[in-house]
């Protein structure tokens, strides 16, 4: 069994971790972290997980946990998590972090982007990006997993194959997204009370939301180039997903069907990630509650440009579930092991 830790236990991407190790086989849930709610039950903070993950929370004691534990998920707020990871990793443990703190290559990008010094960039060096379909090889070996954030995962994946394959001209990528309010986090702000956000759509940090910087590092990455592209992110009224509209000019003559082809070859293998066939689209209901990501094509002939939908659960395959998937593919198991459910659909 492999004895798991989860720093920050009752957020909403702490909790959905928790819910899913607790079915996992091969899982045992030794040490859950709350600095809000030591001392209570996690069934009492989420009763949903009643009978299932009865387990106390406490605060975190690294001595304790390197003890306890193989591996440590932290679902701790950026900036939070590179303050608490170096004394993880130095006492031995493996390390899952749900924050933006270890998903970068280059520290300047994150301070820019951030607006904070890292406070400890030579774990960068250490770390590997947890975008499963992309970087597996690495993550295998792994002790440190940057474990990507929900727009990125969506965005990078539905772009991959037409950047990797020198489709379309890259310098005019623009990614029109969507998330549900859970994407914000448990806490409080007036945005994200009911009456603010329900029947509204709101954009928000436009040219400026920091998951710009991590998709370019990944499609650059791809691309072997520099990649600068226009990110405009949304907030809809509803609990959970993301669906992002992604938009780039084509340089090779391709019909729609042929695209796809593209799409359904770059992914063969690749048990989360559905691609449509022509003339269908995913919608975030077919995604939600899952750890797959959906994909679909259409390419407009009359402007030379290809239009991808790409949807994702932002507290499953945008967050706990692909944090689940880096942990089987680190200890050797099925990839699926524990992530494998369909989605809610309703």
């Amino acid at each position: 069994m492999i004895k798991v830790g989860v720093l920050g236990a009752t957020g909403y991407a702490g909790e959905e971790l928790v819910r899913i190790l607790s079915g996992h086989k091969e899982v045992e849930i030794k040490m859950l972290v709350s600095h809000s709610y030591v001392g209570q039950k996690m069934s009492d903070i989420y009763p949903h997980l009643r009978g299932i993950c009865d387990i106390v929370c406490e605060d975190l004691d690294v001595e304790k946990a390197a003890k306890e534990c193989d591996v440590v998920f932290t679902a701790l707020p950026h900036g939070a998590s590179k303050e608490v990871i170096p004394a993880l990793f130095e006492a031995g443990l493996r390390v899952i972090d749900l924050s933006g703190d270890f998903r970068y290559n280059d520290v300047e990008v994150y301070e820019k982007w951030y607006g904070e010094k890292h406070s400890n960039p030579e774990l960068l060096d250490e770390s590997v990006y947890g975008l499963c379909e992309l970087h597996r090889d690495e993550i295998k070996n792994a002790r440190l997993i940057g474990n990507p954030g929900c727009y990125t995962t969506c965005s990078i994946l539905g772009m991959a194959p037409l950047v990797k394959n020198g489709y379309i001209d890259n310098s005019s990528i623009i990614i029109d997204a969507k998330s549900g309010v859970t994407g914000a986090g448990r806490g409080l702000h007036i945005n994200y009370h009911f009456c603010e956000c329900t029947e509204n759509l709101m954009a928000y940090k436009v040219g400026t939301h920091r998951h710009t910087s991590e998709i370019e590092q990944e499609l650059g990455l791809l691309a072997n180039e520099e990649i600068a592209l226009s990110f405009t992110p949304h907030l809809v009224p509803m609990k959970r997903g993301i669906f992002a509209t992604c938009y780039a000019n084509l340089k090779v003559d391709k019909t729609t069907q042929e695209v796809v082809e593209l799409y359904k070859e770059f992914y063969k293998g690749e048990r989360f990630v559905r691609v449509y066939d022509a003339g269908k689209l995913p919608e975030s209901n077919h995604v939600s509650g899952s750890n797959f990501v959906d994909i679909g094509v259409v390419v407009d002939p009359r402007l030379k440009r290809v239009i991808v939908i790409s949807a994702i659960d932002n507290l499953f395959k945008g967050a706990a579930g692909q944090a689940v998937q880096n942990m089987n593919i680190m200890f050797g198991l099925n990839e699926a092991e524990g992530i494998a459910q369909a989605g809610f659909y309703m």
